[in-house]
Protein backbone atom coordinates (compact mmCIF):
# COMPACT_ATOMS: atom_id res chain seq x y z
CA UNK A 1 0.00 0.00 0.00
CA UNK A 2 1.69 3.18 -0.86
CA UNK A 3 0.43 5.59 2.02
CA UNK A 4 0.10 9.02 1.72
CA UNK A 5 2.22 11.83 3.56
CA UNK A 6 -0.37 14.41 4.62
CA UNK A 7 -2.25 12.05 6.91
CA UNK A 8 -1.89 9.50 9.60
CA UNK A 9 -0.63 6.00 8.47
CA UNK A 10 -2.72 4.06 10.90
CA UNK A 11 -5.53 6.42 9.62
CA UNK A 12 -5.35 5.10 5.77
CA UNK A 13 -5.26 1.66 6.53
CA UNK A 14 -8.27 2.68 8.13
CA UNK A 15 -9.56 3.77 5.70
CA UNK A 16 -8.53 0.62 3.85
CA UNK A 17 -9.92 -1.29 5.89
CA UNK A 18 -13.69 0.22 6.17
CA UNK A 19 -13.37 0.13 2.48
CA UNK A 20 -12.51 -3.93 2.45
CA UNK A 21 -15.52 -3.82 4.50
CA UNK A 22 -18.14 -1.54 2.65
CA UNK A 23 -17.47 -3.15 -0.60
CA UNK A 24 -18.41 -6.60 1.38
CA UNK A 25 -14.91 -8.09 0.43
CA UNK A 26 -15.04 -8.55 4.64
CA UNK A 27 -18.90 -9.25 5.67
CA UNK A 28 -19.88 -8.34 8.83
CA UNK A 29 -19.47 -10.56 11.57
CA UNK A 30 -16.57 -11.94 9.92
CA UNK A 31 -13.28 -12.78 11.57
CA UNK A 32 -10.66 -10.18 9.84
CA UNK A 33 -6.73 -10.60 9.61
CA UNK A 34 -5.04 -11.08 12.66
CA UNK A 35 -2.70 -7.57 13.83
CA UNK A 36 0.71 -9.48 12.42
CA UNK A 37 -0.75 -10.90 9.33
CA UNK A 38 -1.94 -7.32 9.24
CA UNK A 39 1.04 -5.67 9.87
CA UNK A 40 3.14 -8.50 7.57
CA UNK A 41 0.48 -7.41 4.82
CA UNK A 42 0.41 -3.86 4.80
CA UNK A 43 4.63 -3.85 5.49
CA UNK A 44 3.83 -1.92 8.61
CA UNK A 45 5.06 -2.30 12.47
CA UNK A 46 2.47 -4.36 14.29
CA UNK A 47 2.18 -1.51 16.84
CA UNK A 48 0.53 0.43 13.88
CA UNK A 49 -2.14 -1.72 13.30
CA UNK A 50 -2.92 -2.16 16.71
CA UNK A 51 -3.31 1.34 17.23
CA UNK A 52 -5.67 1.17 13.66
CA UNK A 53 -7.64 -1.55 15.49
CA UNK A 54 -8.08 0.22 18.65
CA UNK A 55 -8.99 3.40 16.41
CA UNK A 56 -11.62 0.98 14.52
CA UNK A 57 -12.66 -0.38 17.82
CA UNK A 58 -13.56 2.71 19.12
CA UNK A 59 -15.97 3.83 15.88
CA UNK A 60 -17.43 0.03 16.68
CA UNK A 61 -16.86 -0.77 13.26
CA UNK A 62 -14.45 -3.91 14.69
CA UNK A 63 -14.41 -6.08 17.83
CA UNK A 64 -12.18 -8.25 19.89
CA UNK A 65 -13.52 -11.42 21.15
CA UNK A 66 -10.53 -12.42 23.58
CA UNK A 67 -8.60 -15.07 22.48
CA UNK A 68 -10.03 -15.81 19.16
CA UNK A 69 -9.30 -12.46 17.38
CA UNK A 70 -10.84 -9.37 15.53
CA UNK A 71 -14.06 -9.38 13.75
CA UNK A 72 -16.54 -7.20 11.88
CA UNK A 73 -19.15 -5.45 14.00
CA UNK A 74 -22.42 -6.57 13.06
CA UNK A 75 -23.38 -2.78 12.10
CA UNK A 76 -20.05 -1.95 10.63
CA UNK A 77 -21.65 -0.66 7.29
CA UNK A 78 -24.31 1.56 8.67
CA UNK A 79 -21.31 2.80 11.38
CA UNK A 80 -18.75 3.17 8.17
CA UNK A 81 -21.00 4.94 5.79
CA UNK A 82 -21.69 7.67 8.39
CA UNK A 83 -17.92 7.64 9.52
CA UNK A 84 -17.18 8.03 5.53
CA UNK A 85 -19.82 10.85 5.03
CA UNK A 86 -19.11 12.80 8.01
CA UNK A 87 -14.87 12.73 7.00
CA UNK A 88 -16.00 13.77 3.18
CA UNK A 89 -17.95 16.69 4.66
CA UNK A 90 -15.60 17.94 7.02
CA UNK A 91 -12.33 17.28 5.08
CA UNK A 92 -13.16 17.10 1.10
CA UNK A 93 -16.33 19.30 0.50
CA UNK A 94 -14.74 22.19 1.66
CA UNK A 95 -11.62 22.05 -1.07
CA UNK A 96 -14.48 20.95 -3.12
CA UNK A 97 -16.54 24.15 -3.16
CA UNK A 98 -13.26 26.36 -2.74
CA UNK A 99 -12.58 24.56 -6.28
CA UNK A 100 -15.68 25.82 -7.65
CA UNK A 101 -15.39 29.21 -6.41
CA UNK A 102 -12.13 29.68 -7.75
CA UNK A 103 -13.20 28.44 -11.13
CA UNK A 104 -16.23 30.19 -11.15
CA UNK A 105 -18.53 27.64 -11.12
CA UNK A 106 -21.13 26.66 -9.11
CA UNK A 107 -23.69 23.77 -8.26
CA UNK A 108 -25.83 24.26 -11.24
CA UNK A 109 -22.26 23.74 -13.80
CA UNK A 110 -22.20 20.47 -11.94
CA UNK A 111 -25.55 18.96 -11.79
CA UNK A 112 -25.70 18.26 -15.17
CA UNK A 113 -22.34 16.55 -14.78
CA UNK A 114 -23.08 14.01 -11.75
CA UNK A 115 -26.11 13.19 -13.59
CA UNK A 116 -24.16 11.80 -16.26
CA UNK A 117 -21.74 10.60 -13.99
CA UNK A 118 -24.48 8.42 -12.18
CA UNK A 119 -25.98 6.84 -15.62
CA UNK A 120 -22.13 5.82 -16.96
CA UNK A 121 -22.07 4.34 -13.44
CA UNK A 122 -25.02 2.73 -13.48
CA UNK A 123 -24.74 1.34 -17.24
CA UNK A 124 -21.22 0.30 -16.16
CA UNK A 125 -23.27 -2.56 -13.26
CA UNK A 126 -25.15 -3.13 -15.59
CA UNK A 127 -22.81 -4.31 -17.95
CA UNK A 128 -20.76 -5.96 -15.39
CA UNK A 129 -23.79 -8.04 -14.17
CA UNK A 130 -24.22 -9.44 -18.18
Amino acid sequence: MQFKEKKAIYIQIADKITDNILSKRWKEEERIPSVREMAVDMEVNPNTIARTYGYLQEQQIINNKRGIGYFVASNAIGLAVETKRQDFIKNELPVFFKSLEVLGMDLGTIEPLYKEYLTKADQGVKNENK
